[in-house]
């Protein structure tokens, strides 16, 4: 009975692995998407972290964890938000319905995507902050960033599950990408806080990537005096208040 167990145990986690990897491979092959993902944030940053820092490494620092931030939410809100409107216009996700396929694999498979996009964008802004901007975090600290910016992937994997089940696949672009960049802004991932108008820095908490981006900021130094569990807390409740709100509209959605 145990090795039956044990063995359908490993049999389910194989199917979520290869799920995982090929949808991975999937959408690194998609140039409108892994192209964007993996060079804007990494460009913007050497730009604005690096050329326009004047090599001042407290400047490269900041911006390293914002943008840290704002390079994650890329594949949570694309992966999801255009890929599950696309597969749904095109009926792969009635089909999904019909296969006796693993409670949860379809969704299991975009989000370690997602996460493994995020892992290749810290590393790659980390490099760049390392080498060319100056920044000096130890081991821990470079530890703790890592992991933050890999679990604020999910609040916008699960706001774009949301928007994927309510859009459909030719408006799902430009839907994402009304939200992805003027929050990005909004949230002072772009621009320090108090940079911004008084009416709009007030507005910031709103936004989930600004207490994404404010845990990040505590890790390199940078405290604002907000706990962190605030942080965390609106990020826990936003993270599940939108996969409620999937869960819902999912029960509910006619596919093709």
């Amino acid at each position: 009975m145990n090795a039956v167990s044990t063995q359908s145990n490993y049999s389910a986690f194989s199917v979520y692995v290869t799920e995982a990897k090929f949808e991975f491979i999937r959408m690194l092959r998609m140039p409108m998407f892994a192209l964007p993902a993996l060079v804007f944030p990494a460009m913007f940053y050497l730009l604005f972290g690096v050329l326009m820092g004047k090599g001042k490494p407290e400047v490269s620092a900041y911006l390293l964890a914002t943008y840290c931030i704002f390079g994650v939410m890329g594949p949570g809100l694309f992966g999801f938000g255009v890929s599950v409107a696309l597969e749904k216009d095109q009926g792969w996700l009635k089909w999904r319905r019909a296969v006796p396929a693993l409670p949860g694999a379809y969704f299991v498979s975009k989000m370690t995507m997602a996460l493994i996009f995020a892992f290749i964008i810290f590393v790659e802004l980390a490099v760049i902050a390392g080498t060319f901007g100056g920044v000096d975090l130890n081991a821990l600290q470079w530890s703790q960033l890592m992991v933050i910016s890999m679990l604020s992937s999910l609040p916008f994997c699960a706001l774009g599950l949301v928007i994927g089940i309510l859009v459909n696949g030719q408006a799902a672009p430009a839907i994402v990408n009304f939200i992805y960049l003027p929050m990005a802004f909004l949230s002072g991932l772009w621009l320090p806080i108090n940079l911004l108008p008084k009416f709009l820095g007030a507005l910031a908490p709103i936004w989930p990537s600004y207490h994404a981006s404010q845990i990040a900021l505590k890790v390199i130094g940078d405290d604002f005096g907000t706990s962190i569990w605030v942080h965390i807390s609106y990020l826990a409740v936003f993270t599940l208040g939108m996969l409620w709100l999937a869960v819902t509209l999912w029960s509910r959605m006619k596919v093709k």
